[in-house]
């Protein structure tokens, strides 16, 4: 098995110069108001790029928030701090058996945040329907390939049919707009982007391509392998005519084209090559309550211990508050002392 490390624990913060706000400020201006939830570590795929075949050393139950811990983290995050969106990942967050419930806690906030769900979509067939009933908004669904046998290769599992049938289970249910998410990997679904495009905007699907991270367990990344944005949005040119997309960006991760002059649209998250760290206003909240104040950090803030230990809510507040503010300038990816975070995405969630 993998061996994955222990993370940094976060050391007490100088909050020398910090507003007085409870919002979840930076140094630099920044208020992060998306937080990302990883409700589990474990995935039913093995995704080449994430994990090794055999699997990874999952948590234990007794590490995972429960699902009285979780709520309690959320609220905090919306009700306290400011959070407007919650976006539950894992893992497989679908995986997670009080999934509905802590969903349909949240939308019940009296400041309701807008929900989303990152998934791979295998499950989501039979569960799009308790999903919109719990009060989800939409779904991102990752698919990186429509040839079965690419998804065998780049999965290990032999499960396209379900992913094709969530997406459609989605759409049906009205979780919109439903995204998805998809890498390019070099000599094995590289050639598959006009695709890919071609396959979203015939069932109204909006893709969102996503320059391979380093963030895979085994360590293997390789920048000299990636896609990049560019590379991409070459790939598509070539079929497709591409024109930026009107709206502001903002804060969001993708930069937008209009696909022939529209309404169809494709989205290009260039992480690595194009990061967005100057706008970028998220939070993580790991499944075994771990705060994180970026996806490429290398220390973690314990929340868990507290919680456990009877801190009241304003204490947890101020360690949220004080993470935050300890946020970098960026992710520094190509900086030459980057280190890649000990923990995989798919114990940090996406």
């Amino acid at each position: 098995m993998t061996d994955l490390g222990i993370p940094v624990v976060r050391s007490a913060t100088d909050t020398a110069g910090r507003p007085d706000t409870p919002h979840l400020v930076d140094r630099f201006g920044r208020v992060a108001t998306d937080l990302r939830v990883s409700l589990i570590d474990k995935c039913n795929l093995r995704c080449t790029y994430c994990m090794p075949a055999e699997g990874l050393p999952w948590l234990k139950r007794a590490e995972l928030l429960d699902t009285e811990e979780m709520n309690r983290l959320i609220r905090i995050a919306v009700e306290e701090l400011g959070v407007t969106n919650v976006r539950f990942t894992g893992g497989e967050p679908l995986l997670r058996q009080d999934l509905v419930e802590i969903i349909g806690a949240t939308a019940a906030l009296p400041s309701r945040p807008k929900t989303s769900l990152t998934t791979n979509g295998i499950n989501l067939g039979k569960f799009a329907e308790p999903l919109v009933a719990a009060g989800l908004d939409r779904v991102n669904v990752s698919l990186d390939t429509l040839d079965r046998e690419v998804f065998q290769e780049l999965t290990r599992r032999d499960r396209l049919d379900d992913v094709l049938d969530g997406l459609a289970a989605a759409k049906r249910m009205g979780l919109e707009p439903v995204k998805v998410n998809a890498v390019l990997m070099r000599d094995q679904n590289d050639h598959e982007a006009v695709d890919l495009l071609r396959f979203c905007v015939e069932h109204g699907y909006q893709l969102r391509f996503i320059e391979q991270m380093p963030l895979d367990a085994q360590h293997g990344w390789d920048r000299d392998r990636m896609i990049t944005a560019d590379e991409i949005l070459e790939r598509l040119g070539a079929e497709f005519e591409l024109s930026p997309h009107e709206a502001e960006r903002g804060s969001a991760p993708a930069e937008r084209w209009l696909v022939d002059g529209g309404p169809a649209t494709v989205g290009v998250i260039g992480s690595v090559t194009r990061p967005f760290c100057a706008t970028c206003d998220r939070t993580r909240l790991t499944a075994d309550g771990q705060l994180r104040n970026c996806l490429f950090s290398t220390t973690e803030t314990d929340l868990r211990a507290p919680l456990r230990s009877g801190a009241e809510d304003a204490e947890l507040v101020r360690l949220w508050q004080e993470t935050m503010w300890s946020k970098a300038a960026g992710h520094g990816v190509d900086s030459e002392g980057f280190a890649q975070p000990s923990r995989p995405m798919s114990a940090i969630g996406g």
